[in-house]
């Protein structure tokens, strides 16, 4: 028994752990434990090590340490210079045949430098060597009691979606604003005024549309954009959070069928080899679930390890996954994104400083009208305390939530017809002012 719940601790563990390292900077996590143990995770335990570093080998422990961190991460390393270089010449001097004879192509899809080549090869071996423990492990169970043979079709071709998928939102056009397509972007969405203000992206020079970044990874001003994927070393924006939010619902869908599938090959093998009845009828064990659970997960953990850590492993994934896609899945329902979400909270935080700005300036101006006057009372000073606590309410008005149907229309049916499918937001859409100061 003490192995069963050694084993559910761990497991618990690792998905705090995971979900907080991953997760910890959602905002729905503000404020928890999920994001406190995503900033020791992240910046805390640096702090720390530092400060051991320091005072067991002083200053000099310090500075070997910080100029290893600039080595590795600030400073340019010529080493991995002198390979991304070699492969971007490579990507660059790919030569396709045609009808009219040989053009020299500049190649798009994202695959000049290493940083894009290590994500999408990281992917792809966790992808790849998963199946390949799923085929080794469990393909010699399959056909099995519970699973017909069909199972092993059918989980390569969920495979080979995913990557797909993984490739497609890789290599895809996210919407990027051009000098030749700036137009029709800036009149898709009109600016709100709050997050959005009419302005000129500094690095491009060509006006910036409302709901636009410009991503300083891929050097570009992307429409709607949403995040830059380090996976997938693209950005998410107008033209294929679809084939993302595709992404994330198949690799869900794929993990929880593969820790089921995996389930039921283990179930299997305790009913062919009537595990069950040998722990009845030989050991004397009673017909009972909390009776046989110990017993038959002692048995699994020695004969079909590796299937275990993998159902784990499985499980854990798909959780964070779960998680993932429900949160751009209230993002595409609420027509928002999640860079929107993080100017929400700079610009409603600014909004409460301002106001409460002005409510210690109100404060100072009655307290110099009332000098020369009688002292207040207890009760009036100690209800003037709260007056910077009654501030204005900032409200959030997202003026491109345009209800349930049409956000997610929206979401999915974006073509090359840029503004021609929200041409409605410049006639009926909210146009908001701010009044003049």
């Amino acid at each position: 028994m003490s192995l069963y719940w050694l084993l559910i601790c761990h497991g618990m563990m690792t998905l705090t752990i995971a979900v907080s390292f991953l997760c910890g900077r959602w905002p729905i996590f503000q404020g928890t434990p999920i994001g406190s143990i995503h900033r020791f995770l992240t910046f805390g335990a640096y702090r720390h090590f530092l400060k051991f570093i320091g005072a067991v080998f002083g200053d000099r422990g310090t500075n070997l340490v910080l100029s290893v961190e600039y080595y590795c991460c600030d400073r340019a390393n010529p080493i991995l210079q002198h390979v991304n270089e070699r492969a971007s010449m490579n990507f660059q001097n790919f030569i396709v045949e045609s009808e009219l004879g040989y053009v020299e192509v500049i190649c798009t899809l994202g695959l000049g430098t290493l940083e894009s080549s290590i994500a999408r090869i990281v992917y792809l071996a966790i992808i790849g060597t998963t199946y390949y423990i799923v085929v080794k492990t469990s393909f010699s169970y399959i056909p099995g009691h519970y699973l017909s043979e069909v199972h092993r079709l059918t989980s390569f071709f969920a495979v080979a979606i995913g990557i797909f998928l993984f490739l497609l939102t890789s290599f895809s056009d996210p919407g990027t604003v051009k000098a030749e397509n700036v137009s029709q972007y800036l009149s898709a969405y009109p600016y709100d005024n709050m997050i959005f203000t009419k302005k000129e992206c500094p690095t491009c020079k060509i006006p910036k549309p409302a709901r636009s970044k410009h991503c300083s990874l891929c050097k570009r001003c992307v429409a709607r954009f949403d995040h830059h994927c380090g996976w997938m070393n693209n950005c998410i924006g107008e033209r294929n959070t679809r084939y993302f939010l595709a992404f994330l619902l198949w690799h869900f869908l794929l993990c929880v069928y593969g820790t089921i599938a995996v389930g039921l090959v283990l179930a299997g093998r305790v009913e062919e080899l009537q595990i069950v009845h040998i722990l009845i009828v030989y050991y004397g064990v009673d017909n009972s679930v909390s009776s046989l659970a110990p017993y038959i997960a002692q048995w699994l953990l020695d004969a079909h390890n590796t299937q275990i850590l993998l159902m784990v492993f499985l499980a854990i994934v798909s959780l964070l996954l779960a998680g993932f896609f429900a949160y751009h899945a209230n993002l595409c329902l609420t027509n928002t994104t999640t860079n929107e979400t993080f100017k929400w909270q700079d610009y409603v935080n600014w909004q409460k400083k301002l106001n409460e700005a002005r409510a210690a300036l109100n404060m100072n101006t009655t307290g110099m009208n009332m000098e020369g006057k009688p002292p207040e009372s207890k009760c009036k000073s100690f209800f003037r305390r709260f007056l910077l606590q009654e501030t204005e309410v900032v409200v959030r008005k997202n003026v491109y939530d345009k209800g349930f149907f049409h956000n997610i229309y929206e979401k999915f049916k974006m073509d090359d017809r840029v503004a021609s499918t929200r041409g409605s937001y410049l006639e009926h859409g909210p146009f908001i002012q701010l009044p003049e100061s």
